[in-house]
């Protein structure tokens, strides 16, 4: 039924998509996911596991990943807004260390591709946001990895208001830098 648009971020695998949105005085019609629509643009992975969150605004989740089992996620805001974010950390690639962050809204309705390999985080924008991924492997809880969300040598530019506390988990605090982190 929907078609997408995919745009390549730069950084080899990652792409946002961005689905047609139908819209009438009733509202709106968007298909999330459409494995035909997706293959058509390349993007030919098999998701296994769907996982919700929602945090306040402030909340900074990441950088995560999964050292054996690495996933690759669709992420979207099903409500409020996020600053989505992907470190390569593929061993050889021409882009290892690199980020790529994208807002991601109920209101644009954006969704981000970040295959395996990668390092994944968001920062909250709004006052609430639900957020929703789709993995390609399942979550195994002795297998997390991760890297400090302010780690110099990645230099994120996440967009904090000026004198904004973070709201950071105490195992997200302890996290190191890229130097110390997995490569795939």
């Amino acid at each position: 039924m929907g078609k997408i648009k995919v745009t390549r971020c730069g950084i080899e695998g990652l792409c946002v998509i961005e689905p047609t949105v139908f819209r009438d005085e009733r509202g709106y019609f968007v298909e999330t996911y459409n494995y035909n629509d997706m293959k058509a643009e390349g993007l030919d992975m098999l998701f296994v596991q769907d996982n919700q969150s929602m945090s306040v605004k402030g909340v900074l989740r990441g950088l995560h990943y999964q050292k054996q089992f690495p996933q690759g996620k669709l992420v979207r805001a099903v409500r409020g807004a996020v600053f989505d974010v992907a470190v390569d950390l593929r061993a050889g690639s021409a882009t290892y260390g690199a980020w790529y962050g994208v807002e991601l809204s109920a209101e644009n309705k954006k969704q981000f591709y970040i295959p395996e390999g990668f390092a994944h985080g968001f920062l909250v924008l709004s006052d609430e946001a639900e957020f929703a991924y789709k993995c390609t492997d399942f979550y195994h809880p002795g297998d997390e990895g991760g890297i400090a969300w302010n780690d110099p040598d990645i230099g994120i530019e996440w967009p904090v208001e000026a004198g904004q506390e973070l709201i950071i988990s105490e195992k997200d605090r302890k996290w190191e830098g890229l130097k110390s982190a997995f490569q795939f």
